[in-house]
Formats: structure tokens, C-alpha cells, sequence
């Protein structure tokens, strides 16, 4: 059996995380002690853990996961390439003119692959906070039906 502890550190790490997700919040309206509460959470937590499929604590691992960096080096790459290819059909001064066309378009691709980086990681984040969303909603339910009210 979890204890609510354990909950709120999942959670608190999640939000640490970047995941913003607030953990409700229980209270014994029929006078439940805290041990019952403790019971009653435990059991919540594994029945919303079943009904979403959602582990709070694998969620915020997830989402603790930096994603890969963007690729480096792409103005070097492009910078080369445009050399060959200038050199290869204008000689020397082609070269030159290749590189440094090369270097422009390399780093446009570099921030074109860090914008997409940041989209990825976005959409993972949302995706946690749907996910933690999604549990809280049940473990809230549950929560209710034994007696408590639920912000």
C-alpha cells in the first residue's frame, strides 16, 4: 500500500519537471481518521492507477527526461558542402561563394532542428499533464465515494 506521501512527491517531482499538475486535495467529511485516510488514498491511488493506466511516478520520470539535443555542426556541414560543390563548378572563387552560402543554409537548418526539438518536448509535456490529469480526475472520484470532499 502507497502512502499519500509518496503521491505527493511524485507529484511534486512532476511539477518539478515541468509537468504542472496539482495533486488534490482530500478531506475527511465523515470524520475518517488518518489512518482510514491513509487507507482510503492507498487504495484510490492503486484503483486509479488501474482504471487510467497512468503511473504518476513513471509520468514524471518521463517528463524528467531531457530530450536529445539539436544536431550540431550544421553550419561546418553546409559550409563544407558548399565549398565542394562551388569549387567542383566554379573553381576557387566558387568555393568561397559555396561556403558561405553553405554556412547560411546550415544554419538555418540548426534552428530549424532546435524549433522541432522545442515542439517535441512540448508536446511531451502537455501530454504528462493530460496524463497526471487524467489519474487525479480518478483518484478523485474514488476518493469521494469513500466520504471526502475533494478541490
Amino acid at each position: 500500500m502507497r502512502t499519500p506521501s509518496l503521491v505527493s512527491a511524485v507529484l511534486a517531482a512532476a511539477i518539478a519537471c515541468g509537468v504542472q499538475a496539482q495533486q488534490p486535495i482530500a478531506y475527511p467529511a465523515k470524520g475518517q481518521s488518518q489512518a482510514q485516510q491513509n487507507k482510503d488514498a492507498g487504495e484510490c491511488q492503486v484503483w486509479a492507477k488501474q482504471q487510467t493506466g497512468v503511473d504518476p511516478a513513471a509520468v514524471a520520470q518521463q517528463a524528467n527526461q531531457a530530450p536529445p539535443p539539436a544536431a550540431k555542426g550544421q553550419r561546418v556541414k553546409g559550409a563544407v558542402a558548399g565549398a565542394a560543390v562551388g569549387g567542383i563548378v566554379d573553381g576557387g572563387d566558387g568555393a568561397r561563394t559555396g561556403a558561405a552560402v553553405g554556412v547560411v543554409a546550415g544554419g538555418a537548418r540548426q534552428r530549424q532542428e532546435r524549433r522541432a526539438a522545442a515542439g517535441q518536448q512540448q508536446a511531451q509535456q502537455q501530454q504528462a499533464q493530460d496524463q497526471i490529469g487524467s489519474y487525479n480526475r480518478a483518484f478523485s472520484a474514488c476518493m469521494e465515494g469513500r466520504g471526502y470532499t475533494i478541490k
